[in-house]
C-alpha cells in the first residue's frame, strides 16, 4: 500500500479539536477582550446543546468569534457547516432547500431567513473537555464562487483540514520569531475557504488569535489591529491592499500580511511591505484542493510548494494530490514545475485570448490597466459574442474617477499591442466585487451591455 493511499485509509482516526488545549491560552479577542480556551469550550458546548435538530447547519455568523465557536460546536455534533457565499436571502434559501434537514444560525437575526439566533456567548459555564472529532467526518462544505459558472460543492473532512492547516501555520510561524504566537485581522469572511483557513484554522491548531470582526474600510482595519498585540497579521486581499495604499493610513506595527483570492501584482506586494514594514505572503489554492502553496511575491514570481502536495501537469490543467485529499483533483491553471519543489503559474486556458494569431493573458492585460496612474479598479474579459469582423473583442470596466475613456485609452496604446485594446472600455463607479474580491462574469457583462 502507498504513503498516500495508507494515509487516507488512516483518515477516520479521531483527531482533536484544539492542537493546544491549555485553558489559559489565548485563541481569540471579542470586543476589545482576550477570549481564553476556557471560555471559548464552554461557548462551544453551549452552542452545542441549543442547535435545532437537524442535518447539517448554515453558518451565518458575521462575528468571526461566533462563526468559529458555532464551527467547533456543529463539528462536535457530527454536523457539517454549509458556508454560503453569499448573504443574499434568496442564495440562503436556495442552500437550505438544495441540503434539507439543514438549519441557519446565527449570532443576530438575517432578514428574510428562518433559523436558530444563538444565545449571547460569553455567560461562561463548567469546566469542558476539548472534543475529539472523527477525522473522516464531514466538517464543512465548500462551495466554488461561481465567478466563471454555477457553484459546486465540495466537502471537507476534519482530517484534511487538520493536515492542511499544519502547513499555513508552519508558513506563518516562518515569519514570527521563535516560539511566538499571532494574532489575526481579517477581512475576508469566515465562510470562504480562504477565510476559514487563514482565521479559523490557525486559532484552533496553532499558537494563533483571531480577531472577532470584519473590518473592511481601512480605519476600521487600522482600529480592528489596535485592539490586538504584536505580532500581528493581516489576512486580506489585493483590493483590500489597494484601499489601504491609497487611503495612505497609518497601521499598527504588522509582522505578517497574508493575501490571496485573486493575483497580486509584485509592484503591490513590494509597496504594501515597504508601507506597512511587514513580510507579505501571498498563498495559492482553490475550494477544492485548500492551500497548497505560498510565495513572497516582492521577492519574485516563483511559489513554494507545500509539503507532501504533488503537481502533475495536465493537458488541460494540473493534477494536485496529497494524502488527506480523497483523491487527487485537476485544477485549470497550468503550470511549470521547477527545482525543489517550486513551480510557476503561466495562467489558465480560460485566461488566454487569441486574436489576429497573437495571444495574450487577461491577468496581464488588466495588471497594465491597474497600472495606469488614477486607476482605483479594473476587469477585462473576453465578449462571449464577435463584432461584425467575426473577432471576439477583449472589454474593459475601469474605476477611474480623474479620467476619461478616451484619455485611458490613449495611455493603453502606449503599452498594449493594439488587437487587445479593450472595445469597449467603460467608465463605472465601482465593480460588483463580491466579499472576497471576486468578479461574477454575468455581473460584468450585464454592467457592460446597460446603456450609458
Amino acid at each position: 500500500m502507498s504513503a498516500v493511499v495508507e494515509a487516507r485509509a488512516a483518515g477516520s482516526a479521531q483527531l482533536p479539536l484544539l492542537g493546544d488545549a491549555s485553558a489559559t491560552r489565548r485563541i481569540a479577542w471579542r470586543d476589545g477582550a482576550a477570549v481564553e480556551v476556557a471560555g471559548f469550550l464552554a461557548d462551544v458546548d453551549a452552542i452545542a446543546a441549543q442547535l435545532p435538530a437537524g442535518g447539517p447547519i448554515v453558518n451565518l455568523c458575521e462575528d468571526r468569534y461566533a462563526f468559529l465557536a458555532t464551527f467547533c460546536a456543529a463539528a462536535s455534533r457530527g454536523r457539517a457547516n454549509l458556508l454560503a457565499g453569499s448573504r443574499a436571502p434568496a442564495a440562503i434559501l436556495e442552500l437550505l432547500a438544495a441540503h434539507p434537514g439543514s438549519v441557519a444560525v446565527s449570532e443576530a437575526p438575517v432578514a428574510g431567513v428562518p433559523g436558530h439566533v444563538l444565545a449571547p456567548l460569553g455567560a461562561g459555564g463548567h469546566a469542558v473537555a476539548p472534543p475529539l472529532l472523527d477525522g473522516a467526518g464531514t466538517v464543512a462544505i465548500g462551495f466554488t464562487s461561481g465567478s466563471t459558472g454555477a457553484p459546486r460543492a465540495h466537502a471537507k473532512s476534519w482530517r484534511t483540514f487538520h493536515a492542511s492547516c499544519a502547513a499555513n501555520v508552519r508558513a506563518l510561524r516562518a515569519c514570527l520569531p521563535a516560539d511566538v504566537g499571532g494574532h489575526i485581522v481579517a477581512t475576508v469572511p469566515a465562510q470562504h475557504m480562504y477565510g476559514i483557513e487563514l482565521s479559523v484554522l490557525p486559532p484552533l491548531l496553532g499558537p494563533f488569535a483571531v480577531h472577532g470582526g470584519r473590518p473592511l474600510l481601512p480605519a476600521d482595519i487600522a482600529a480592528a489591529l489596535a485592539q490586538v498585540p504584536a505580532p500581528r497579521i493581516l489576512v486580506t486581499t489585493p483590493v483590500h491592499l489597494r484601499a489601504l495604499l491609497r487611503a495612505d493610513i497609518d497601521l499598527p506595527p504588522l509582522a505578517v500580511i497574508v493575501s490571496a483570492t485573486a493575483p497580486l501584482a509584485p509592484e503591490l506586494a513590494a509597496a504594501a511591505e515597504a508601507r506597512h514594514g511587514a513580510i507579505l505572503l501571498e498563498v495559492f489554492g482553490s475550494t477544492e484542493t485548500c492551500v497548497i502553496a505560498q510565495r513572497r511575491t516582492a521577492l519574485g514570481e516563483d511559489w513554494q510548494l507545500y509539503d507532501a502536495v504533488d503537481l502533475r501537469p495536465q493537458p488541460d490543467g494540473t493534477l494536485v494530490d496529497a494524502p488527506y485529499l480523497d483523491a487527487p483533483v485537476v485544477l485549470p491553471d497550468l503550470v511549470e514545475l521547477l527545482p525543489q519543489r517550486r513551480f510557476r503559474l503561466c495562467g489558465r486556458h480560460a485566461d488566454f485570448v487569441d486574436i489576429a494569431g497573437k495571444r495574450a493573458s487577461l491577468a496581464e492585460l488588466t495588471r497594465r490597466v491597474l497600472a495606469l496612474p488614477g486607476v482605483v479598479d479594473a476587469a477585462l474579459l473576453q465578449l462571449d459574442e464577435p463584432d461584425a469582423a467575426g473577432v471576439r473583442r477583449v472589454a474593459a470596466l475601469v474605476v477611474a474617477p480623474t479620467r476619461g475613456e478616451a484619455d485611458l485609452l490613449g495611455a493603453l496604446r502606449q503599452c498594449i499591442d493594439p488587437a487587445f485594446l479593450p472595445r469597449p472600455l467603460r467608465k463605472v463607479a465601482a465593480l460588483p466585487r463580491n466579499d472576497t474580491g471576486k468578479l461574477p462574469r454575468a455581473q460584468l457583462l450585464a454592467m457592460l451591455a446597460a446603456p450609458d
